[in-house]
């Protein structure tokens, strides 16, 4: 197994398509340079078609056994339930990280969560402050929060210039699920 040197925090952040993309295709990279690689999705139900193709590559894949879809349509009830599901799913991938020599972590759709108090703010800052010098860690979602820009060495904003979802076509299968 390769081992980085220097590990660094990415961030891709925006409006635009590619977020989840970009991840998926620096975990291929590197898991394909002999890395090991733990890819976490929160707020997502597992079925995105890139699941089995990571999983095929070697890349361990870790989601919530639970999905309770977007936000603003939960109940008080499961937002709290989220709240407990998403902030043990982040700290169950953190561990195995950081236990298990991974040198990638991907988290993708932390922001959504972490902006919305579904994943516990100050531990996850606490662990992005004291990541072992070997892990790289990519977050993605909207709308990072200040303290999250501060401590990435990386941030790609990915902006929406036109999208087919404004003229009413849905996400389509094996394109953007």
């Amino acid at each position: 197994m390769a081992c980085l040197k220097k590990g660094c925090l990415q961030i891709y952040c925006g409006d635009g398509k590619g977020k989840t993309t970009a991840s998926v295709g620096l975990a291929v990279r590197a898991v394909g340079t002999g890395l090991k690689v733990l890819f976490c999705q929160v707020m997502k139900d597992g079925t995105s078609g890139e699941i089995k193709m990571l999983q095929k590559l070697g890349i361990t894949y870790l989601c919530c056994p639970e999905h309770y879809g977007f936000f603003w349509n939960m109940s008080d009830e499961q937002k709290k339930e989220a709240q407990q599901s998403y902030t043990a799913l982040f700290r169950k991938a953190w561990d195995m990280a950081v236990k298990e020599g991974y040198d990638l972590l991907v988290i993708d759709e932390f922001m959504s969560a972490y902006n919305h108090g579904l994943i516990e703010q100050k531990q996850a800052l606490e662990c992005l402050m004291k990541r072992p010098d070997c892990l790289e860690v990519v977050l993605t979602g909207r709308n990072p929060g200040e303290e999250l820009l501060k401590l990435a060495d990386y941030v790609t904003e990915m902006k929406k210039i036109k999208h087919p979802f404004d003229q009413g076509i849905p996400a389509r299968k094996g394109i953007e699920l």
